[in-house]
C-alpha cells in the first residue's frame, strides 16, 4: 500500500483539486479519508489516499469504435448500411434502442458470413432465438436482396460488349 497526502484549502481549492484528481484518474486506489481541520480563513480539508501498489489503473474497459468502412469491403458496406436501416426503423417502430435488435458487430458478421438461413444467424454470438423469431426473417430478406444486388452488378461486369 502507499499513501498520498494531500491539502485543500477551503480558499481557492482549485490547484489542490486538480492535483488529487489526476493523482485518483492515475492510480488504482484502495480508500480514501478526509478530515476537515477548522482554522478560520487557513481551513482545509486533510485528504489521505491509500493506494494499491503493483496494480495498473482502471482503465476505460469501453470497447474502441469500430469504423465498419474500413474493415468491410464496398458491397459489404453497402449490405451493412442496409441492414443498419432496416435495425434504426424497426428500433424506432418499437421504441428500443437500435442495440437491442443486433449490434454492428452482429450486423457485420452477418454480411461477412453471408448469412443465408436463421440457423446462420444463431450460429452468430449474442444472437438468440427470441431476436430470430421477431428479427430474423426481414433481416434475411435485406441479406438475399443484398447478395442478388451483388451478383447482378457481377453478371453486369461480366457480360462482353
Amino acid at each position: 500500500m502507499k499513501f498520498r497526502f494531500f491539502r485543500i484549502p477551503v480558499i481557492a481549492p482549485e490547484h489542490a483539486e486538480d492535483a488529487l484528481n489526476k493523482f485518483c484518474a492515475q492510480n488504482p486506489i484502495a480508500s480514501i479519508e478526509k478530515q476537515f481541520v477548522a482554522d478560520g480563513e487557513k481551513s482545509f480539508w486533510s485528504i489521505c489516499v491509500t493506494g494499491l501498489e503493483n496494480e495498473p489503473a482502471a482503465r476505460n474497459t469501453k470497447k474502441d469504435k469500430i469504423d465498419y468502412r474500413e474493415v468491410l469491403d464496398e458491397k459489404q458496406f453497402a449490405v451493412f448500411a442496409r441492414l443498419r436501416t432496416l435495425r434504426k426503423g424497426l428500433a424506432e417502430r418499437e421504441g428500443v434502442p437500435a442495440y437491442a435488435l443486433f449490434t454492428n458487430e452482429q450486423l457485420a458478421e452477418m454480411v461477412r458470413q453471408q448469412i443465408a438461413s436463421l440457423a446462420g444467424m444463431a450460429a452468430i454470438e449474442g444472437v438468440g432465438k427470441a431476436r430470430i423469431d421477431k428479427y430474423g426473417e426481414a433481416f434475411l430478406r435485406a441479406l438475399k436482396q443484398g447478395l442478388e444486388n451483388d451478383l447482378s452488378e457481377y453478371r453486369h461486369e461480366a457480360e462482353p460488349d
